[in-house]
């Protein structure tokens, strides 16, 4: 797949909210970058780690809404606009997220997803 095939891929399968389907769009050595880490270090590498990172995510969120835009590609990269209306399952307190992922794609595959929240 070429990039924009990627990116088209990404979004449906977000927008049904498929995690785990997804994973099979990256590369065995991806990294991943979040805004600040869950505990540690923001960058999480491979497939492994990527799949724990949605595990957590399904494991510790009640998802009300989930809003994808885009993809905006071009060359190697892009991104896709997210905003969710979630809630923690343990304390059940609801907010409002929205943030970018930036995505680079090799060989057909994610190497490289970064998300990036938006500030108020």
């Amino acid at each position: 797949m070429n990039t924009e095939e990627v990116a088209r891929k990404v979004v449906e399968l977000t927008r049904k909210q498929a995690w785990h389907d997804a994973l099979d769009l990256y590369d065995d050595d991806i990294v991943s970058v979040e805004a600040s880490g869950m505990g540690g270090s923001p960058e999480t590498r491979g497939k492994e780690g990527v799949r724990g990172k949605i595990d957590w995510w399904v494991n510790s969120m009640n998802v009300h809404s989930f809003d994808v835009q885009g993809p905006f590609v071009a060359h190697d990269r892009f991104v896709v606009l997210y905003d969710a209306d979630v809630s923690d399952k343990k304390t059940n307190q609801r907010h409002k997220m929205s943030e970018v992922g930036v995505y680079t794609v090799k060989d057909g595959k994610i190497v490289r997803e970064e998300f990036l929240p938006r500030v108020a």
